[in-house]
C-alpha cells in the first residue's frame, strides 16, 4: 500500500499537549480531506467512542499557545469554538477509504515516534552510565588539571607594627612571596 500522506507531514502535525501526543482536529480533517466541521460533527455523533484519553477539547490558554507557536492556526485566534485534539487512539472516526488509509499511516507514525523515543532514552541512559564511570576513573586527572589551570593564590600581605632601635614605630605592610 502506497503512502497517501508522507510520514514527515504527519510527524509535523503531532503536538505534545497535556503530556499527550495529539493531532488537532483541523489537521486531521485536512489529512482526511474533509472539512473540520464534518469531522467534529461525526465525533459528536459518536461521543461514546471518544473517552477523555482518546480526545479532549483545548482550553483558551492552550489554543492561544498553539496559535502563537504555529502560524497555520492563525484563524483559530478569533474563533469562538475551541479545537478538539485527538490522541493516537482517538483519530479513527471517519469510515471513508481515504480516512482508513490515512489513519493507518497516522498509527504507524505514532509507533515510529515511540520507537525513536525509546531508542533516545536508552542512548541517554548509556551515556549517563559512561559519564559516571569516566568521572570516577579520571577524578585525579581532572583535579590535577583544575589545579594547573587555576590562577595562583594571591600573595599574602603581612600587616603589623615594626620598631627599629632609635626610631619611631612604623606600620608594616609587606607581601609574602
Amino acid at each position: 500500500m502506497a503512502n497517501i500522506v508522507p510520514t514527515e507531514i504527519i510527524e509535523q502535525r503531532i503536538f505534545l499537549i497535556r503530556g499527550e501526543k495529539v493531532m488537532v482536529d483541523r489537521d486531521l480533517a485536512e489529512l482526511y480531506q474533509v472539512q473540520t466541521k464534518v469531522l467534529n460533527q461525526s465525533v459528536k455523533r459518536n461521543l461514546d467512542r471518544f473517552p477523555p484519553n482518546f480526545m479532549f477539547q483545548l482550553s483558551e490558554k492552550e489554543r492561544d499557545e498553539l496559535v502563537t507557536n504555529c502560524d497555520r492556526f492563525e484563524r483559530l485566534k478569533h474563533s469562538t469554538s475551541l479545537p478538539f485534539v485527538f490522541t493516537e487512539q482517538g483519530d479513527s472516526v471517519l469510515r471513508s477509504k481515504r480516512a482508513i488509509q490515512v489513519n493507518i499511516q497516522i498509527m504507524n507514525t505514532f509507533v515510529q515516534l515511540r520507537r525513536m523515543l525509546a531508542d533516545n532514552k536508552a542512548l541517554a541512559q548509556r551515556l549517563d552510565e559512561l559519564e559516571r564511570k569516566y568521572d570516577a576513573q579520571f577524578k585525579v586527572v581532572f583535579d590535577a588539571l583544575r589545579k594547573l589551570i587555576s590562577p595562583p593564590d594571591p600573595p599574602k600581605r603581612r600587616i603589623g607594627f615594626g620598631v627599629r632601635e632609635g626610631k619611631a614605630p612604623y606600620i608594616v605592610i609587606k607581601r609574602k612571596s
